[in-house]
């Protein structure tokens, strides 16, 4: 059987054929159910219309999960049993209880398709590079322990000092097997933190920690910012106060995270503090999310304040992406430029330095 084909139990006992949803898959299949949700279509017509779109396998899977659906398998269920990922499950969990469905589902497979399309532009533009640090380092590895020597020893021969290119692949040579050590090194402790220390303690604490991280901690803070700032928004909107938006965060299992964090707010808003402050001592979030809180409760539009400052963590994360992605490129092309003109000039400086001699 196929590594991608698994086995899964659903809520019935029943076993059903799962065949891995890539996230750009995901995304696209919710995309359609919100648009048919948006044209008036009741879930489960929504859900046989996409399948019709779909191959044979995902047509098998989706037709044995509209069977379910019927018997009153709740939406987010079905997508569980999908093997979706927990954010986008989240999604439509929360859209089952303010009724913004068709809203939902769109923010959510829009978010999805940006973090896809990201991946995929990382992948493509690391691609070209890496084959090119491989090839390079091929060439490296014979010019460094091969060629150069003899040349080296033909130029001391006659007096002529070591160039400047030439210093610079004798010193990267040395250096490069001491580099892979220690990286190494660190990647074994950080594993060995990750199993017997990060995973032991509480999962906030775990969020503080990763949004230390230089960059991916950024990343991290606006997606989490966005995804809270959201769902807040979309349940206040449909009707739900405050504390049953609260008690839905807790009881959503499927994202222990935002779990944990409902019950730590409750706790700390039973003490009397409120509830900006209680969000600036979260440094998972970003820092003006406690200041837009404030400012939404002051108007009587938190809501609409929430959900047009997630609109804005959307933009900031896109531009970082934008601005990264730009950047990593230009600077691998320069260190293998670099490198391949020392090798280069290592050996012809001392070659041109000897024929003015003759």
């Amino acid at each position: 059987m196929p590594s991608a084909i698994l086995k899964k139990v659903n809520t019935n006992g029943l076993f059903m054929m799962k065949h891995k949803w890539t996230l750009i898959e995901q995304a696209r299949f919710l995309r359609r159910i919100g648009e048919l949700l948006a044209r008036g279509y009741p879930i489960a017509a929504a859900m046989e219309s996409v399948s019709f779109q779909m191959p044979p396998s995902k047509k098998a899977e989706l037709t044995q999960c509209l069977v379910e659906l019927k018997k009153g398998l709740a939406f987010h269920e079905i997508l569980t049993n999908l093997g979706f990922q927990n954010d986008l499950i989240g999604y439509v969990y929360f859209a089952e209880q303010h009724g913004s469905f068709a809203d939902a589902l769109l923010e959510g497979s829009n978010l999805a398709m940006k973090k896809g399309g990201d991946m995929h532009k990382l992948f493509k533009l690391l691609q070209y590079p890496f084959i090119l640090i491989i090839i390079t380092g091929f060439l490296f590895l014979f010019v460094e322990k091969t060629l150069l020597p003899k040349f080296t020893t033909l130029f001391t021969s006659m007096n002529l000092e070591a160039n400047f290119f030439t210093k610079v692949v004798y010193t990267f040579g040395n250096y490069f097997p001491s580099a892979v050590m220690i990286l190494f090194i660190l990647l074994s402790l950080l594993t060995g933190y990750y199993f017997f220390v990060f995973r032991k303690i509480s999962i906030l604490q775990q969020k503080k920690q990763l949004t230390h991280i230089p960059f991916l901690g950024h990343v991290l803070k606006l997606l989490y910012t966005h995804y809270f700032s959201t769902q807040l928004s979309f349940l206040l909107s449909g009707g739900i106060s405050f504390s049953e938006a609260l008690l839905l965060f807790e009881t959503n299992q499927k994202q222990p995270f935002y779990s944990e964090l409902a019950k730590q707010i409750k706790l700390k808003l039973v003490t009397g503090v409120t509830l900006e402050s209680i969000l600036s001592t979260f440094s998972f979030f970003e820092n003006e999310l406690s200041l837009i809180v404030k400012h939404g409760q002051e108007n009587g539009k938190l809501e609409q304040e929430l959900l047009f400052y997630s609109q804005h963590c959307i933009v900031v994360l896109e531009e970082l992406m934008e601005k990264s992605l730009k950047t990593i490129q230009p600077l691998l092309y320069l260190f293998i430029g670099f490198l391949v003109v020392s090798m280069y000039l290592a050996i012809l400086l001392p070659m041109f330095h000897l024929m003015d001699g003759i």
